[in-house]
């Protein structure tokens, strides 16, 4: 958990690949601890082809059975149901966007979000409840505003570091 929030977390994400292992992993995490996804990383880049959307797009019944029985995921029929859907909003988005990048940066007009003094840490806040609904629109799952707002804190979109983090001045 230290490597990760000292190499990963908060970090401004653009690569479409990273953004869609970010917003499956959130996802999976949903009822769970996120040291738990953080554990089955390796193993969902393996199960879910490295992230490549277009091929987990294509993931059949079969494949489906064979996830389920995939001990090194969280498997969960509707995680799992959810995860090969959203791959294909996902690439829906990049078809009418140019990428996904530029459609969820939109959420925080290009500039990340920071913390500021005496403010919590809230569990969700209006662009993550916009992202929510637009996302749901687009038929993507497991994507209510509380995941969407960790999500935005993994990948950028929200400065959360504490103030006296070096991660908090490093990031901007």
């Amino acid at each position: 958990m230290i490597a990760y929030h000292d190499n990963e977390w908060g970090v401004p994400v653009h690569d479409d690949r990273r953004l869609f292992e970010f917003l499956i992993l959130e996802g999976a995490q949903a009822g769970l601890s996120w040291e738990i996804i953080l554990n089955k990383r390796m193993g969902y880049r393996a199960a879910f082809s490295a992230f490549d959307p277009a091929r987990v797009a294509r993931y059949d019944q079969r494949k489906r059975e064979r996830l389920l029985a995939d001990a090194s995921i969280v498997r969960n029929r509707l995680k799992i149901a959810a995860a090969i859907q959203n791959a294909k909003s996902f690439l829906a988005v990049q078809e009418e966007f140019g990428s996904f990048d530029r459609y969820i940066w939109q959420f925080v007009d290009g500039v990340p979000r920071k913390r500021k003094r005496g403010q919590g840490l809230p569990t969700h806040t209006l662009e993550s409840d916009a992202m929510s609904k637009d996302l749901g629109l687009r038929g993507f799952k497991f994507v209510g505003s509380t995941i969407c707002y960790s999500f935005m804190q993994a990948v950028g979109l929200v400065n959360d570091h504490n103030l006296s983090c070096f991660r908090y001045r490093e990031i901007g």
